[in-house]
């Protein structure tokens, strides 16, 4: 858990501070909350079982795209929704298969797809039915405007400097330049692979210089096997961020991070900087083993970045992690720090998405636990410490309960003294009581919400002093005090 901050402000002073923002916005008719708040994300996890490598992409279309390896290792597989979550039950069809023999016939791994130019390309990994192990980089082209009924051609190999052991191939543009990023093996140094960026000059050709990026030589990213791989890029508040997996592919598998400034030469290793710690990892509380090679699309309405990744819930694996088919594809959204650096938090429990509760009358403050009790708080980088899943409530009745994300089984309740306190729940049923609510449109904005005590009515979850209450709401800075959105 985070280090705790600074003492709250004096209560007369924010009590003053809430009332002159609420008669101002009252002035304009607006709401605290209307203009910035991104609705909460409501996915449920794990979106497609035993697919992994997944990768989405949201097409101008309304479509989203989705595509990932097979546990057979022998064909490419699309899918399509309207929605994220209507991407698990959506029919997949499959568009290319191995050869039968040659080059192409084994192993087909990681295919990425991507709309360049007026048609669609998929990047894809593949062995060799003589050498299932001699894996190289591979790209379709597709004519037509629906991927899934489009006429797919081979467009052969992507030529890297060498001849060895190269995959996970992506795309992306910056400052108008189109790049690619693989993994590779180089003769001479003694690493399984590393990370490597060079222009396109087409979808399927490199040119000019190619740049290695970075060496797994980390603790975490040697555990098992030397690997950089599977990396992707999200660009965001100036700067790019390279995501990329690390480790053997059973429970050590967790993501890094290089990060480059806009408009740096990213041909240049010296542009990006390593993040000398994994940004996430297996989590043993959530019960998500082995989190990696990860894409980022957006949500429907486009307010928020969404994390796809795959992993297992089970760390220990019989074999080889290779031939174990129960890699799933999960989604979580992606938040942002302070500092403009994205904040992972930890692979969230299987189930219904998390949700964390920001204050109305003070939007910069979430609330968040801190050695168990509940509090509202500025910048908070242990981000699992404030998410919460919103459940059926423990004590029925049409009430809902909120579950930490970080410490499963530990649910938002009042005690006794009307203190709010994440505490593990005891099976009783006093605990069962205090801790359900009835969720309710906002006191204070009806396009917010708030938490009236199931057992106590007229009292609301609400903070004074930035501490969290159970406490009864009497006046209009008790209404914003009680009054929480959803992100």
């Amino acid at each position: 858990m985070s280090p705790l901050p600074a003492a709250a402000a004096p209560r007369r002073w924010w009590r003053l501070a809430a009332m002159t923002v609420l008669c101002a916005l009252a002035a304009t008719g607006l709401h605290a909350s209307a203009a910035s708040a991104s609705p909460a994300v409501s996915y449920t996890n794990p979106l497609v079982n035993q697919r992994a490598d997944a990768q989405i992409y949201k097409h101008t279309d309304g479509y989203y795209y989705f595509t990932a390896t097979v546990p057979e290792y022998d064909r490419i597989v699309l899918r399509r929704a309207t929605t994220l979550q209507g991407l698990s039950s959506a029919p997949e069809t499959v568009i290319w298969r191995k050869h039968s023999s040659g080059i192409m016939g084994a192993h087909i791994w990681a295919p990425e797809i991507h709309f360049i130019d007026g048609r669609w390309y998929v990047y894809f990994a593949a062995g060799a039915t003589n050498d299932v192990w001699a894996i190289r980089m591979y790209v379709l082209e597709g004519t037509g405007a629906n991927p899934l009924t489009a006429s797919w051609t081979e467009k052969g190999q992507i030529r890297t400097p060498w001849e060895t052991f190269s995959l996970d191939a992506s795309t992306f543009v910056a400052s108008g330049v189109r790049y690619l990023i693989w993994a590779q093996a180089e003769p001479g140094i003694a690493t399984n692979t590393n990370l490597y960026i060079a222009r396109l000059a087409n979808p399927w050709t490199i040119t000019g210089a190619t740049t290695r990026l970075t060496i797994p030589t980390l603790a975490w990213e040697t555990r098992g096997y030397k690997v950089a791989e599977g990396p992707t890029v999200i660009q965001r508040n100036g700067k790019l961020f390279m995501t990329y997996s690390a480790s053997a592919t059973d429970a050590n598998y967790c993501l890094g991070m290089l990060t480059a400034t806009a408009g740096s030469n990213l041909l240049s290793a010296s542009s990006w900087t390593k993040s000398q710690n994994p940004v996430f990892a297996s989590n043993s509380a959530t019960g998500q083993w082995g989190p990696g090679h990860n894409s980022f699309t957006v949500s429907e309405d486009g307010a928020s970045d969404i994390l796809v990744y795959h992993d297992r819930n089970y760390r220990d694996i019989s074999g080889d992690p290779l031939n174990d088919p129960n890699r799933r594809t999960r989604l979580q959204k992606l938040y942002w720090n302070a500092d403009g650096t994205p904040n992972f938090g930890v692979p969230i429990p299987d189930g219904a998405h998390p949700v964390r509760l920001k204050s109305y009358n003070f939007p910069d403050r979430f609330v968040r636990h801190w050695e168990y009790r509940a509090r509202i708080d500025t910048n908070v980088t242990n981000l699992a410490d404030s998410q919460f899943r919103i459940v059926t409530g423990l004590n029925g009745g049409g009430s809902v309960s909120l579950e930490s994300t970080n410490f499963p089984g530990y649910f938002l309740r009042q005690r006794s003294n009307g203190e709010a306190w994440v505490d593990r729940n005891d099976g009783t049923a006093a605990f069962r009581a205090d801790a359900s609510f009835f969720q309710r449109a906002g006191l204070a904005s009806s396009s917010a919400v708030s938490f009236e005590s199931q057992t106590y009515a007229g009292r609301y979850l609400r903070h004074s002093n930035y501490l969290l209450y159970v406490q009864a709401v009497t006046d209009t800075v008790g209404r914003a005090d009680a009054t929480f959105v959803l992100e």
